[in-house]
This record gives C-alpha cells, structure tokens and sequence, in this order.
C-alpha cells in the first residue's frame, strides 16, 4: 500500500496559489490604459449622427421662420390693403398693390385743403420687406415733388420710415403722415435746401411747386 506525504501535497497546493495566473486568465483583466476602439468608434458614429440631426433641425427652423415671417407680412398687408380701400378715400390717400406681388404698391395723396399742395395728386411708390411690419417699407414720390423733405430722386425724409417706425404703423399711417408733412415741413433738417429757403415767401413757393408738378405731365385740378 502507497502511503501518501501529507507534506508533499501541501506543498503543491502553496506552489499552485503562488503560480501566475494563465494567459486566458490574463485576458479577463482589464488594464488601466486599455482603449475599446469598438466602444468608440460607436461613440464617433453616434455623435456624427446626432451632430447631423441637430444641423437638419436648425436648417428647417430657420426656414420656418422665414416662411412664417413672409407669410404674416402678407396677411398683415392683405388686411391693411381692405382697411384702406374702405376708408383711405375719405381721406385722401389710397394704395393698390402694382402688379402681382404684394409687396410693391402704388399710392396716392391728395394735398391737404388750405396748404400749398391744395388740389393736386401726388404718385408714391411703396416696397415693402418681407419681414414688414417688422421693417418700414420704401417710400419714394414718382411724381415730382418740390418740398424741403424730397430730395429730386422721391426721396422722403420722414422720421416714422426711418428710426422711429414701429409696427404698429400700417400703410394708411404712412400716407397720411407724408400727406401732413406736405402742410407741414421741417424746415430745419431739409432734402432740398432751395425748397426750405423758399418756403418763407409763400406765393413762390406755391408758384415753384405747380412749376414743378407741371414738369411730370400732371394736370392741375385750380
């Protein structure tokens, strides 16, 4: 009968604690500075993807807001243009879109009773943006107008289409400022510095501005 060393088992069992762990065992640990290119790689697909959404996402807000910017300018116009052809003539201004777009107008002014511009019809050209009644529009005169506020291209030096506009102004607000400002001009900061000189002797400035209107093919009306 083989009689087994207890001590020699013993001791194969300390050298088998103490040996190193295998090459499979190895592969179950994980080093400090181990990168899973796997992991990201997924991570860079995942980012680009996102990245891609959120530019698609930006674009379209973009050009909703746009779409809806231009299509409340229409609406805004539409409204102003009804409002205008039912009270406008009463007082002496109108405006009718000109042609198909609704953003350019052709308007009218009737020179206030009493001033110098008493009796005569004035042609305006309006260009609205299409972000109004955010943006003032472009107003300038076709017809030639002699006042220290136009200049000789139909230009208008006119606060509310400028730094004070505000959209709360509608077209009928705006014809019916330039109406006044016919009877009323600022002489202190004019366009044309002749009309301003010329506005103190009342007779020749009534005479220069009939000239002048005459020169554009108009009929006078007195």
């Amino acid at each position: 009968m083989e009689v087994r060393d207890d001590g020699d088992a013993q001791s194969r069992h300390q050298q088998e604690q103490q040996s190193p762990p295998t090459a499979s065992s190895k592969q179950l640990q994980s080093s400090p500075n181990h990168i899973d290119t796997n992991s990201v790689t997924q991570r860079s697909t995942l980012d680009s993807f996102f990245s891609s959404v959120q530019v698609r996402l930006l674009n379209n807000f973009q050009f909703t807001g746009k779409s809806f910017v231009r299509d409340f300018g229409i609406t805004a116009l539409q409204k102003e243009l009804m409002a205008l052809m039912m009270t406008g003539g009463d007082l002496g201004v109108s405006a009718f879109p000109d042609g198909d777009s609704i953003f350019a107008w052709t308007g009218t002014i009737e020179g206030g009773k009493g001033t110098m511009y008493d009796g005569l019809s004035y042609k305006l050209l309006l260009r609205f943006p299409v972000d109004y009644p955010f943006k003032p529009p472009q107003v300038k005169f076709e017809t030639a107008c002699f006042h220290p506020n136009v200049d000789q291209f139909g230009n208008i030096c006119l606060d509310i289409l400028q730094d004070k506009w505000s959209s709360a102004y509608d077209c009928r607000t705006i014809l019916l400022s330039i109406q006044s400002l016919l009877g009323e001009p600022n002489t202190e900061s004019p366009l044309n510095a002749s009309a301003a000189l010329l506005w103190k002797n009342q007779e020749e400035y009534r005479k220069t501005v009939r000239k002048h209107y005459m020169a554009t093919g108009d009929s006078l009306e007195n």
